[in-house]
């Protein structure tokens, strides 16, 4: 794993300075565009969430950090489609609880890498679709980071793009088998609305990840929040950067240990793609 990020780096150091024909398009086009992970765009994305959890199996707040580097690489299939794959390397930081449900102390390191695809139509904007698949692989390096087990599923997008707004979602489910009777699931619905403001290179909306653990007990099922946030493209030198901070809260979270409040940071330099 630390292999792969280490290419994608290097690559993208060196075509970083590459960007050309991309350069025509306004930092508007470009802000628009980039919502869209089957546009024609790569992007480097690094994303921090630093989060703060609650609930009845704690006798006090928790906290999290985790930064995830997932690069945007969509490569052209036939005419007129593209196709995804975009892998997510996570590093955390997160509590181990001693017995009594107080923090015993904090451990960092690798979470578990997922792998999201999709396949769609290669489009600027109106409805945008994609299907494809996710994984989930069990690389975390302690068990406390991680599920320690492999997970896949379905994977679908619908975005509605325009001058004006981004709007839809896109949804994965993953299912393992915790045994030989059982198979078990969660999804991850990341809702957009985000309005774009002209002439400025930025929109403000939320993108925030509803969570569902179908196999939890009732009440601690649903992760649900909400958030409003600024995202701006801009650039420096000749590299066009998109840039986002969204705090979020959770209007509803699991009772037993949720997370009530995450602030998202996004840096992404944006890349010449060099199939397109």
């Amino acid at each position: 794993m630390h292999k792969l990020i280490l290419i994608t780096l290097v690559y993208s150091f060196f075509c970083l300075n590459t960007f050309s024909q991309e350069q025509e398009e306004s930092i508007d086009e470009l802000n628009r565009r980039i919502e869209n992970p089957l546009s024609r765009y790569w992007s480097l994305i690094f994303q921090g969430n630093y989060g703060t959890f609650k609930g009845d199996a704690l006798n006090e707040a928790v906290h999290t950090n985790v930064i995830n580097f997932q690069p945007s690489l969509p490569v052209p299939i036939a005419k007129s489609k593209m196709l995804l794959i975009r892998p997510v390397f996570p590093w955390i930081t997160a509590p181990v609880l001693k017995p009594d449900s107080m923090v015993d102390y904090y451990t960092s390191g690798f979470g578990d890498m997922q792998v999201f695809s999709l396949f769609g139509p290669d489009k600027k904007d109106g409805l945008i679709w994609g299907l494809g698949l996710t994984f989930v692989f069990p690389t975390a390096s302690t068990e406390f980071l991680g599920k320690q087990r492999f997970q896949m599923g379905p994977a679908i997008m619908l975005l509605s793009i325009s001058k004006k707004w981004t709007l839809g979602g896109i949804v994965q489910n993953w299912f393992y088998k915790p045994n030989d009777k059982v198979e078990a699931s969660s999804m991850d619905i990341q809702y957009i609305f985000r309005r774009q403001i002209k002439g400025k290179g930025m929109s403000i909306g939320m993108g925030p990840n509803v969570v569902i653990d179908w196999q939890a007990e009732p009440g601690n099922q649903l992760t649900f929040p909400i958030g409003l946030g600024i995202t701006k493209t801009v650039k420096w030198g000749k590299t066009p950067w998109k840039l986002r901070i969204e705090p979020q809260y959770a209007l509803i979270k699991p009772d037993n240990i949720g997370a009530e409040w995450n602030l998202r940071i996004q840096i992404a330099p944006i890349i010449k793609n060099p199939f397109h």
